[in-house]
């Protein structure tokens, strides 16, 4: 990824600068931490769609799997397992379209939370323009489409994994008209074909 933004390095969510060493500049984008100081000053590569959301489809990842045994024994299930023990799994989970470079603290809040429109601006990491409440996350409307058009491409290619349920796909149609691709989203979708070697066609 570090050839994709080698040119861009801004966070998704909140638009700060960041140093080639991960380092996030606060005062670029007037970001507050709001509780952990330590993994707010580097940046994380964030699955917009989390792998909790297509993991689920896996058995590997919901009952486990004969080979996920730990060195005591013990059997295990989960991201670990479905990594384990399915090329298809490590191939979503490692798809290059599906990350985007994140404040730490902002990726843990996260979590695997769904993308919604709430009500309300209540910011909680200063100026930074991002929700995170009732298991929910609001992004800022530059990014939306972005969003929408990210969980598109992760259900085209990987069909049948559950990613796009009938009320988020309104949504997502709502912030991909909202917000066209714009100069950036074309140019990081087409350093990534060239990196990875698939076409994204939901990006022309």
């Amino acid at each position: 990824m570090v050839k994709v933004f080698r040119d861009r390095r801004t966070t998704f969510y909140c638009g700060c600068q960041f140093q080639d060493d991960g380092r996030v500049d606060w005062a670029s984008c007037g970001y507050v931490p709001r509780a952990n100081s330590k993994r707010a000053r580097r940046i994380e590569w964030e699955h917009v769609v989390p792998a909790h959301a297509f993991g689920q489809s896996f058995p590997s990842w919901r009952l486990g799997h004969p080979s996920c045994v730990n060195s005591k024994g013990k059997a295990y299930k989960g991201r670990r397992c479905a990594r384990k023990v399915s090329p298809l799994f490590r191939r979503m989970e490692s798809d290059l379209f599906n990350l985007q470079p994140a404040i730490g603290e902002v990726n843990a809040d996260r979590s695997n939370y769904s993308m919604a429109e709430l009500e309300g601006e209540d910011r909680e990491y200063g100026k930074c323009d991002v929700e995170i409440r009732e298991r929910k996350v609001e992004p800022m409307p530059s990014i939306r489409g972005d969003i929408a058009r990210t969980y598109r491409y992760m259900d085209t290619v990987y069909p049948g994994r559950g990613i796009i349920g009938t009320k988020r796909r309104k949504l997502f149609d709502a912030w991909a008209k909202a917000d066209p691709v714009d100069a950036w989203e074309r140019t990081r979708i087409r350093r990534i074909e060239k990196v990875q070697g698939n076409r994204n066609s939901i990006v022309p």
